[in-house]
């Protein structure tokens, strides 16, 4: 594992996205927008064959760029997976990085006031501009996304959403589970409040005039994205679901939060989590905010809305929340077998 790039069996085209759902997005943040579009092996030396299609989506703070770091005795992601074509050791599919980063960090993936159309952004652009590019299998059955953390969230939630998109998934310690989630932050956020009167606004500003980033200040940023993702008034405003000054939680912006749960949301779409061809999920045992436990419950859900165990793929795995990257291209290899034609 050299610390510098390997030459791939097959290739990356980095390209460029002019998204016309994401122009004046509320947060001005760009609407023309890196994707990452990996090609396998023999694309194009066998070119009347056509292939399906893994989305990949990024946790928080996560963006495209981000799938060409190294880390120390680590390969990143497109090499592992070209790799596995390159091998044969999983039916060869298009591999989509999708980018989604807002400037509180991230989008959830969803439609929001407060950020912007990216659920929408992801499945009527994204996803039509690489049918329309490349030799790719344009149905369901062989369209599938996969995600960590706040992408495993997307992951989860997508294929309910349109299940005439996407026929699998894979989630790696996606958010679920609210209650354990989030919740055990909200009183680390009202301390770290305390100095700006419980102002997390005033917090923001000052943080986006001053150069250094502490762990405190992601916390923050985490906190003030999910809730501009989930509780946004109409102007766009975050509305934090509990009291900056007491931790009290705000009822009627929290059950906004839990309408989002994975968890809770499997019931209202029993019918397409039980059409899926595939469903992964894991999670490290040691996971700083209890997605572990959410996998399961998660799992338990599927099962209690009839979806059938043969698709399910559920493992719990040594490790905490950052350390189960290796698991990638496991899921990917699995997913690639689910929807190969």
């Amino acid at each position: 594992m050299l610390p510098w790039s390997a030459e791939l069996a097959g290739r990356i085209e980095k390209q460029e996205i002019t998204s016309e759902l994401l122009r004046g997005n509320p947060l001005g943040d760009p609407h023309q927008r890196p994707l990452w579009v990996q090609l396998p092996p023999r694309y194009d030396s066998e070119a009347g064959r056509r292939y399906p299609v893994v989305y990949v989506l990024q946790g928080y703070t996560g963006h495209v760029a981000m799938w060409g770091n190294r880390k120390a005795f680590q390969q990143p992601l497109p090499e592992r997976a070209d790799a596995i074509f390159a091998a044969g050791a999983a039916p060869p599919a298009i591999v989509a990085y999708v980018d989604a980063w807002t400037a509180y960090g991230g989008s959830q993936f969803v439609d929001s006031p407060g950020t912007g159309r990216y659920h929408s952004y992801l499945c009527e652009e994204v996803v039509p501009w690489v049918d329309a590019r490349y030799r790719t299998l344009a149905a369901r059955e062989n369209r599938a996304i996969t995600g960590h953390s706040s992408g495993g969230f997307g992951a989860m939630i997508t294929p309910m959403l349109r299940p005439d998109l996407f026929g699998a998934f894979a989630t790696h310690a996606g958010d679920n589970l609210y209650e354990l989630c989030y919740v055990p932050g909200f009183g680390p956020a009202v301390r770290l409040l305390r100095p700006y009167g419980g102002d997390i606004f005033r917090w923001w500003d000052e943080f986006r005039a001053r150069d250094t980033v502490t762990d405190d200040d992601v916390e923050l940023a985490m906190t003030l994205c999910i809730a501009a993702c989930f509780s946004a008034r109409r102007d766009g405003t975050p509305e934090l679901p509990f009291d900056p000054r007491t931790g009290v939680l705000r009822p009627e912006v929290w059950e906004r939060w839990l309408a989002w749960d994975p968890v809770r949301m499997v019931p209202a779409y029993a019918e397409p989590l039980r059409s899926m061809r595939g469903i992964w999920i894991d999670g490290g045992t040691k996971d700083e905010w209890f997605l572990d436990v959410g996998a399961e419950a998660f799992r338990q859900a599927l099962a209690s809305a009839g979806v059938p165990e043969a698709v399910i793929r559920f493992e719990l795995v040594d490790g905490k929340h950052g350390d189960i990257g290796y698991r990638w291209p496991m899921s990917l290899a699995w997913l690639c077998e689910r929807i190969a034609p």
